[in-house]
């Protein structure tokens, strides 16, 4: 198995590490570092999302994990059989994601939860990793265009031949692979509208449906 997130104290984006310098600072109890995947290597889904959230994942060290987005993300998850136990917002909670692995775009929390170009592409060299020891991978889900655009990015596709649309589905033929985007279960989708939990049930639905 490769090695798919940063060391703890990695130093590749220098915007990121003065970031996270200013967040042991603030909160010496949160993790404070790059955030490892969530879920099983041999899964058949991985979910891709943004980065991670200053008080969720990056305070919990597990993704989405006490964030909005994944009181959306995990309840759902477990609702059509991709998880199992309750989700209580902590890493030690005893949730687990069954034939789903959950990891983001970008591991360190950026500030503003805006990431740049470049973080994006340095950190792709885990993302592609972690997408080649998925040995049993047939659908990639992303979370938003980040996510969408970081993908094609890492697998060498054009990004114009593929745009984003919700619950559109991709054929990545050279890798045998599918890709299914979504819009980021944020709380700023699910409070505008622009996303809806029924939404989001269809895209899982159809995930299921495509395994």
């Amino acid at each position: 198995m490769v090695f798919v997130c940063p060391d703890r104290k990695c130093a590749l984006c220098p915007r990121l590490v003065e970031f996270r310098k200013g967040n042991i600072a603030k909160f010496p109890s949160y993790y404070n570092g790059p955030v490892p995947p969530f879920g099983s290597i041999d899964a058949e889904v991985l979910i891709v999302g943004l980065a991670p959230g200053l008080n969720g994942a990056n305070q919990t060290a597990r993704p989405f994990t006490n964030d909005y987005a994944g009181d959306v993300l995990y309840p759902i998850l477990k609702s059509f059989g991709f998880a199992s136990g309750e989700y209580q917002k902590r890493k030690d909670d005893g949730f687990e994601l069954k034939n789903v692995r959950v990891t983001n775009s970008v591991r360190c929390v950026p500030p503003q939860n805006k990431v740049t170009g470049d973080e994006v592409k340095t950190c792709g060299k885990f993302l592609i990793d972690e997408i080649n020891d998925m040995k049993n991978l047939k659908i990639i889900l992303t979370l938003g265009s980040v996510a969408h655009n970081a993908v094609l990015g890492v697998l060498g596709y054009k990004k114009a031949s593929f745009k984003f649309a919700h619950n559109a589905v991709h054929k990545l033929e050279r890798h045998n692979l599918l890709m299914v985007n979504s819009y980021h279960t944020s709380r700023y989708n699910i409070n505008t509208g622009v996303l809806t939990y029924e939404m989001f049930e269809n895209v899982i639905k159809n995930i299921k449906e495509l395994l």
